[in-house]
């Protein structure tokens, strides 16, 4: 039946159900049905992409945020564009030492639900799957191409903080 060689095909190609019919794919093909909260944990969405180098700039600071905030926040990186194979999305994950669940979102569903317009952009949903913010990571870009020595503003951290206390994050 249609059905059944249909989530065999799914389950084959590593895709996880999210909301309703939408589908989320996880590069690593680990289980990713818990996305929007886990463990009573908050989670941490940011939005990226391959070719992005205000994305690809980011990733030491994502990855030190994961190791400061991994008791409390479950951060995974999302990656939105269509065009990227998992290949293409494997490779930048290697090349930028990533340690992080990795999700093709080609058909929108997350990019929905956090409000996402642009890359890099966060979302934080609280311990009961609330989104709590959606944003910038920080101020270090106030314009595309202009960036500041350092970032006087963390609104991600400042989120994370805020939403893993129970609180509404301030920004």
């Amino acid at each position: 039946n249609r059905a059944a060689a249909a989530a065999i095909l799914a389950l084959w190609l590593g895709f996880v159900p999210v909301v309703g019919a939408q589908k989320v794919s996880d590069i690593r093909a680990a289980a990713a049905d818990a996305v929007l909260h886990e463990d009573g944990k908050v989670v941490v969405f940011v939005f990226v992409r391959t070719d992005c180098p205000i994305s690809n700039r980011y990733a030491p600071l994502l990855q030190a945020m994961h190791k400061r905030y991994g008791d409390r926040a479950v951060f995974r990186l999302v990656f939105p564009d269509r065009k990227e194979s998992a290949e293409k999305i494997l490779n930048y994950l290697r090349e930028y030492g990533y340690d992080l669940t990795a999700l093709r979102d080609v058909g929108h569903t997350l990019v929905r639900k956090a409000q996402a317009t642009i890359t890099p952009e966060a979302a934080v949903f609280n311990a009961n799957g609330e989104l709590v913010y959606h944003g910038r990571i920080d101020n270090l870009y106030e314009r595309i191409g202009q960036a500041r020595q350092a970032a006087t503003t963390h609104e991600l951290a400042d989120a994370i903080e805020a939403a893993s206390k129970g609180l509404k994050p301030a920004v």
